[in-house]
């Protein structure tokens, strides 16, 4: 059997996909990034190949694709390809419905427009500032002394919503700490939260043209407050992918490798 590699370097992240030659996920990992992407890489591969009975180590794999914020630092991959061209085969490849991807990373929103074939039709990414990404939410669960888990359920308690005016981070934090001080009630200072981050992300699809059958890619879809706030912002339910959401951009890597290491199509 041969195998194929993506590995996903992300600044909060490290992600890594083996696939077979069928195109079926052989072995996966979701790991906190280092602050060195090349050690990222090599510890995330290490933990897929150690799930993989017949091969041990990197160069064993037929083809390696490098994707994310340090795909520069993955020194086994013969190739690199941007996240958003992963990130559309990605989820292409797991369900080739969706047409549109809003894509939360750890430190940008990405609005993504898919082609029938899994290409990138048109995108609009917003990487000038970290608010509603996934460095955001840590600031904000932070803020309310919670775990990231706990903070991404808070907001579907609230029976209504406090407007968070504040756009930075930064600023968003010392208003949440102030409402939080006049007594507020937290469940819907979060949902306030949340919407203003729903928000950001339908002008990130609006501005790429992702419309049509849309999904959720990257940690933070795993919130499920800010999935709700999406739905009710698009007045559409988001389509609930197959394979873990965090893990797309990996997929798409290892298929992209999969495709240049000549497997069966």
């Amino acid at each position: 059997m041969k195998y194929f590699g993506g590995c996903d370097v992300g600044s909060t992240y490290t992600k890594a996909v083996i696939l077979d030659e069928n195109g079926k996920i052989a072995a996966s990992t979701i790991m906190r990034s280092k602050i060195n992407a090349e050690q990222s890489s090599r510890l995330a591969m290490s933990d897929c190949i150690s799930q993989i009975g017949d091969i041990s180590k990197p160069e064993e794999l037929k083809y390696i694709v490098g994707t994310g914020y340090g795909r520069n630092r993955v020194p086994f991959a013969q190739e690199n390809i941007s996240e958003i061209s992963c990130h559309a085969m990605g989820v292409h490849v797991t369900d080739p419905m969706v047409k549109a991807i809003i894509d939360i990373g750890g430190q940008d929103i990405k609005g993504i427009a898919v082609a029938a074939d899994g290409t990138v039709k048109n995108f609009a990414m917003n990487d000038k500032c970290a608010a509603g990404t996934g460095r955001f939410y840590e600031a904000m669960a932070h803020s309310f002394e919670m775990s990231l888990e706990e903070f991404s359920t808070l907001s579907l308690k609230a029976k209504n919503v406090i407007p968070i005016t504040a756009q930075c981070t930064v600023f968003a934090e010392s208003e949440v700490i102030a409402l939080v001080g006049e007594g507020k009630a937290p469940e819907e200072i979060a949902a306030g939260i949340q919407m203003a981050v729903a928000k950001r992300c339908f002008v990130m699809a609006k501005k790429a043209g992702a419309l049509g059958s849309i999904t959720l890619s990257g940690g933070c879809a795993k919130n499920e407050g800010l999935k709700k706030a999406i739905e009710k912002v698009l007045k559409t339910k988001v389509v609930e992918l197959s394979v873990d959401p965090q893990l797309m951009g990996a997929l798409g890597a290892a298929e992209f490798a999969r495709k240049k290491g000549g497997a069966k199509q």
